[in-house]
């Protein structure tokens, strides 16, 4: 199943300019554990990078960041921001194996399809290295659907997210831990926040 929703897609194209450009920082509290264990210069691929801000502050850290989105136009806003090419990647179009040492998947994996997240979450599995570290994000709740915007959100409880990172034997560890916040709407949200490491065993 593909893991694209032609309507989000068409949202981001439209607001690119004053997506990428607002006033939001890098993601500090969850960039730390993030790269506690990753060595200097290891190479990190963001996908959904969004204006590019956490891969700015990457950059800053020393890491070998690969910038990506699934927007050809955030791509070419984070471009802007970051001086480096950002490549238009779609989730279900990650073909590398065994590519990097950590991916960064923040509020971005929160736009796949739910029957799709698991091939996803599987093809991020392959591209990470073993002992690789992959950290993702997600709005919280009960039911597919969409917001105020018309963007697609697969709203997953813990539990689901927790299934569909599949076989826990592929992972040396998992944690899913819950907080408050808001996103682009301004809303109140839930957000639960991933952090999985691959196993050592290829």
């Amino acid at each position: 199943m593909s893991g694209k929703d032609d309507r989000t897609l068409g949202f981001y194209a439209e607001e690119a300019s004053a997506y990428a450009g607002r006033d939001r920082l890098a993601e500090h509290s969850r960039i730390d554990p993030f790269v506690a264990g990753l060595k200097p210069g290891a190479r990190i691929l963001e996908l959904g990078c969004g204006g590019g801000q956490d891969s700015e502050e990457m950059l800053r850290r020393g890491f070998d960041i690969v910038p990506t989105d699934g927007s050809p136009e955030l791509a070419a806003q984070a471009e802007q921001r970051l001086g480096r090419p950002v490549g238009v990647l779609l989730f279900e179009d990650l073909a590398e194996v065994a590519a990097y040492d950590g991916v960064w998947a923040h509020a971005c994996l929160l736009h796949a399809p739910r029957p799709a997240l698991p091939g996803i979450i599987d093809r991020i599995h392959r591209a990470l290295r073993p002992g690789g570290v992959l950290y993702a994000s997600f709005k919280a709740g009960e039911a597919e659907g969409r917001d105020g915007l018309g963007r697609y959100f697969n709203y997953l409880s813990s539990a689901e997210l927790r299934a569909a990172f599949g076989d826990g034997a592929r992972w040396q560890s998992l944690t899913i831990d819950e907080d408050t916040g808001s996103g682009y709407d301004r809303q109140p949200t839930r957000w639960l926040h991933a952090l999985a490491i691959r196993s050592p065993e290829p």
